[in-house]
């Protein structure tokens, strides 16, 4: 306890650091106050039917990532997935377009061009999704919850909806630039987050409604679990394997330069959240069947998050999908050529096309249990579900959520502790260093 009092301490003594956690703070407290900002034209008293609405499946999800604005009517209630999926989809443009590669190498000028395309990219995806939005709201809600009505108060409130969502992106790119972490992975973070003492009030009531001593035993076995839980995700976003490279000796007058040995550090799981993100969503597919007669048996079986049969396809398709983003984010060849410009080489390997199959049987190899135990975490929400736990608190025992949770964490604490190490200051761990998504 002393130790930890000691670091923080240690982190609001440097003055850059401090400022940088308090302008992260109040933005995140903006984003969180504009999450209770109901869209104009709308009675907020009269939005239980939505709140219900988002209280599970897909919708409930997609709530969790908006931090309650979803369910809310809110100024911010297509949160900020729309970045997300605009960003995805330049991302794959970026691996199959050669105009989009050329532009990941110009560097700096190619980033921001890259960018100013996935902004543009975004108004296009919110513009359908706006609309889309607000006819959910009148499905859903009575005709008197909305004080102004036709098409003016549609237009104006996708306006508003796309305005929203372009703000966040803003308060996103604030927090990267003078903040500490990721702006929109924070943005993100504290939306799940948010939804966390509500969950786990309505897990406590639960349980102590059973009106016997077994519930509340069930409640300390539950917040067991969850903890191994965590420690089995971080375990997994930081787990690597390093590969040992030589690099040759040169010398340069009366200098030595090379002759030191270095590791590439081969993520386990390389993919991210990225595989449980595809396949969610084309588990999203057999709900058109369910329009026709003949397939809505089949639909409804495929579309029951609680089915054997739903979550074993997801759970290959997890498999499938971490081997694919793997293939085309990490690049064997590559790498080699790299290793090769620079005068290094693994030990007993030969360099170039040797190089490049050793690497990739090597990925090939760890990609296979990191796949496994990525689809494992994905499914987790639903075992928790079938023993009783309730459906808000059963998100944060696995799946998408959870993955971002960790890997958020672990980034920011990493940047703390390489702010408080250049200050010559002792780092948060007693023993070893913490390593973010990206960390080496």
């Amino acid at each position: 306890m002393k130790k930890f009092i000691e670091t923080i301490k240690n982190i609001f003594k440097i003055e850059e650091l401090r400022k940088r956690i308090i302008y992260t703070v109040l933005l995140l407290l903006v984003y969180r106050l504009g999450s209770f900002v109901v869209l104009p034209g709308i009675d907020p008293t009269n939005l239980a039917p939505l709140k219900s609405q988002a209280a599970g499946g897909l919708l409930g999800l997609l709530d969790m990532f908006s931090g309650g604005a979803f369910g809310n009517a809110s100024v911010f209630a297509l949160g900020v997935m729309p970045y997300i999926s605009a960003s995805i989809v330049i991302q794959l443009l970026g691996i199959m377009v050669p105009a989009f590669q050329r532009l990941q190498r110009e560097g700096e000028s190619g980033r921001r061009k890259m960018n100013q395309y996935t902004r543009y990219l975004t108004i296009v995806i919110l513009a359908f999704q706006g609309p889309t939005y607000l006819t959910n709201l009148h499905t859903q809600l009575d005709p008197s919850a909305f004080l102004i009505k036709g098409f003016s108060f549609n237009l104006f409130s996708t306006m508003v909806l796309i305005g929203g969502t372009m703000f966040i992106m803003w308060l996103g790119e604030r927090i990267t630039d003078r903040g500490l972490g990721n702006g929109i992975s924070l943005i993100i973070m504290v939306g799940i987050i948010a939804r966390l003492p509500f969950a786990l009030t309505a897990e406590i009531g639960n349980r102590v409604n059973q009106g016997s001593g077994g519930g509340f035993l069930m409640l300390i076995f539950e917040i067991i679990i969850l903890f191994f839980v965590f420690a089995a995700t971080i375990a997994l976003v930081q787990g690597t394997r390093k590969i040992p490279v030589q690099y040759a000796k040169r010398i340069v007058g009366n200098k030595q330069y090379g002759g030191v040995r270095q590791y590439i550090p081969l993520k386990i799981n390389a993919a991210g959240v990225m595989p449980i993100i595809f396949a969610q969503a084309l588990m999203l597919f057999p709900m058109i069947l369910s329009g026709f007669e003949a397939t809505r048996g089949l639909a409804a079986t495929l579309s029951n998050p609680l089915g054997f049969w739903y979550n074993l396809i997801l759970a290959l398709m997890i498999v499938a999908f971490t081997y694919f983003y793997t293939a085309v984010t990490v690049n064997p060849t590559n790498m080699a050529e790299d290793m090769k410009k620079n005068g290094g080489f693994i030990p007993g390997v030969k360099p170039g096309k040797k190089t490049a199959e050793y690497l990739d049987t090597i990925m090939s190899r760890i990609t296979l249990p990191g796949s496994i135990c990525l689809a494992i975490i994905a499914i987790l929400p639903t075992f928790a579900m079938l023993l009783g736990i309730n459906n808000q608190f059963a998100y944060f025992y696995g799946g998408t959520s959870l993955l971002i949770m960790v890997g958020v964490v672990l980034d920011t604490l990493q940047q703390i502790e390489s702010h408080l190490l250049m200050r010559h200051y002792d780092g948060l761990m007693k023993t070893g260093r913490l390593k973010g998504r990206s960390g080496m």
